[in-house]
């Protein structure tokens, strides 16, 4: 057998690292072909690996046979090159290495390739179901490898911090017993106990709590977690989260923490400076201002109420809705008059009522005097009190909905965002945090008419609202944080219950039964009995952090084999159907769908 002249050869260098002071050196690249430019006496091999691309190049002083190895490699073939770096006669100032190319004197073809079903470039035109479908060649993709290196870095700063601060990381189970968590359990069959199921945890949370009774102080994990909901673009039903609880704290101490995490995180990643501490900001104030409690503030136009101008107005539908317990919001999209003309109000006029609005009012001041629909039923004194408390002016677009005070605030809440992404002001590279405290602790389910907790149900009330858990939920606030950047919630935590009593008329006020919360619970509930030391914590979004810094759209690109929004993935075709025999040791059985 005729050896190759690249046999026992290795790489000595990535495509990416290669500059004008490595000129004279001989070295040895691996990568796949961006693509090959034949000029007949000459060839160019654009070759990528993780770390950038480097040109080949091969000329009339190229052995022959080396040359006509370079005429016939295509696309994404992958190939062993040898030789020397020298400097480009036409510099590229485009890439890292544009200074530079590879004078090749060896050259060996490792892998062939089938044409690829999309270009293998950041801005492939290839439609987001296909490039799911060939996710190994999706992944090739600079702007991806770049993002999944990204989360490489997150990942280890992530460590190295809390390592420095005595958190130890400790690995929990993922199977588990289901319990209530807020969204649906992904279950496992036993096929030793017959009928039984695990689930993956939705979070570590009970563990973490018994880690803390087990006298581990400081607890962290870069732990999986499922839910089985519907997905969105900030949403995957398998994501991470940065998992950490701290005993013999109160809030500020977890504040700290998680402070001092983003702060060495975006300092060390992207060399952004955040300050610290970050503004506050209650649930309440959060829902008023911004009509969402994970509010994005790096803009203004904040929501006001009007309700007290227009209680006695003319316009029955301000009017009557005052009197019958609800509220009159507004805001005022600065300077919009000229790209919010009447058609493009009737289209946001239609996304209010998508969600929920039964209109939309509105203010367009084009001309000398502001013109609206409902002009002719208000008084002067009564438009001049709605423009002063909007601080409208020539050029604003006001933008009013009359609804109940939760549907209200979250139909403008939803518009504000969509008529400043329109507008365009919202600031790029920007980073606003936030901690949106004092969450109440109960919600009003609208159609049954009960309270509902908000929290897990371990987390504790602040100590001055236990007296209203059973005569007055509404006014009972958790004792529960969010961190909230660029309007994405990044975490959600609380300090949690450790006292037996109260744990048990915590599960009272929720409606469980004694048994109930036994059955789901016990195990927990029991640990507390035997020294429970003060603790709390916090799951951050690991995923979604990752998405923000790498300036994605969707969690898809920082993920690497995501799923789609009906929670399969394409490329493998999971989930998919089992052998017969797999269910029959599960004691399991298909129904089929009723029609």
């Amino acid at each position: 057998m005729k050896l190759d002249r690249m046999d026992g050869v290795k790489r000595t260098d990535y495509c990416g690292t290669l500059r004008a002071g490595d000129q004279g050196r001989e070295v040895v690249v691996c990568g796949w072909v961006q693509r090959q430019r034949d000029l007949g006496s000459l060839i160019f091999i654009d070759l990528r690996d993780r770390t950038g691309i480097v040109q080949l190049a091969f000329d009339d002083n190229t052995d022959r046979a080396v040359f006509e190895k370079a005429f016939a490699v295509r696309s994404e073939f992958v190939l062993m090159a040898g030789g020397k770096v020298r400097a480009r006669s036409s510099v590229n100032p485009d890439i890292p290495t544009g200074d530079i190319e590879i004078e090749v004197n060896m050259l060996k073809v490792l892998g062939a390739s089938l044409t690829p079903p999309f270009d293998i470039t950041p801005d492939t035109k290839a439609g987001e179901e296909l490039r799911l479908k060939y996710r190994y060649l999706d992944l090739r993709r600079s702007n991806l490898q770049n993002n999944i290196i990204m989360r490489h870095k997150i990942a280890k700063v992530t460590r190295d911090y809390f390592d420095e601060n005595g958190f130890l990381e400790i690995e929990t189970p993922t199977l588990i017993k289901s319990t209530p968590e807020g969204a649906r359990d992904y279950l496992v069959p036993s096929r030793v106990h017959k009928g039984s199921f695990f689930a993956l945890p939705q979070s570590p949370q009970m563990y973490k709590q018994l880690l803390m009774l087990s006298g581990f102080d400081r607890y962290m994990q870069i732990a999986r977690c499922y839910r089985d909901e519907d997905l969105r673009a900030d949403r995957q039903p398998e994501f991470t989260q940065v998992d950490l609880e701290m005993s013999f704290v109160d809030r500020e101490d977890v504040f700290g923490i998680a402070e001092g995490y983003v702060k060495r995180l975006f300092g060390e990643v992207l060399g952004v400076e955040v300050k610290t501490p970050l503004p506050r900001m209650t649930y309440t104030d959060a829902l008023n201002d911004y009509g969402s409690d994970k509010p994005d503030t790096r803009f203004e136009m904040k929501i006001k109420d009007i309700s007290d101008i227009v209680k006695d107005c003319g316009f029955g539908v301000f009017a009557d809705t005052v009197k019958s317990g609800g509220t009159v919001r507004a805001i005022n999209a600065k300077g919009a008059a000229e790209v919010y003309t009447r058609k493009e109000i009737d289209k946001l006029t239609e996304d209010a009522k998508g969600i929920g609005a039964k209109g939309l009012a509105f203010i367009r001041w084009i001309e000398d005097a502001p013109s609206c629909s409902f002009l002719k039923f208000m008084s002067e004194e009564e438009m001049a009190a709605i423009y002063e408390r909007t601080g409208a002016e020539k050029g604003d677009v006001i933008l009013i909905v009359a609804d109940k005070k939760p549907l209200a605030l979250s139909v403008l809440g939803a518009l504000r965002l969509t008529v400043a992404k329109r507008l365009g002001i919202i600031p790029q590279n920007q980073f606003n945090f936030v901690w949106i405290t004092e969450f109440p602790f109960f919600e009003l389910n609208e159609e049954t008419g009960k309270y509902e907790a908000m929290h897990h149900p371990f987390t504790a009330p602040l100590d001055e609202c236990i007296e209203y858990l059973d005569s007055e939920p509404e006014k009972v606030f958790a004792n529960a944080y969010d961190l909230v950047l660029n309007g994405v919630e990044l975490s959600s935590g609380s300090l949690r219950i450790t006292d037996p009593e109260l744990q048990s008329h915590m599960f009272s006020a929720l409606g469980l039964s004694d048994e109930e919360a036994q059955q789901k619970f016990g195990f927990l509930t029991g640990a507390f009995k035997y020294g429970a030391p003060p603790h709390g914590g916090m799951g951050i979004g690991l995923d979604r952090i990752c998405m923000i810094m790498t300036g994605s759209e969707s969690l898809r690109d920082v993920v690497a084999f995501p799923k789609v929004a009906n929670s399969s993935e394409l490329m493998s075709g999971a989930p998919a159907g089992v052998d017969e025999s797999q269910l029959k040791e599960l004691a399991i059985a298909i129904m089929p769908e009723k029609e």
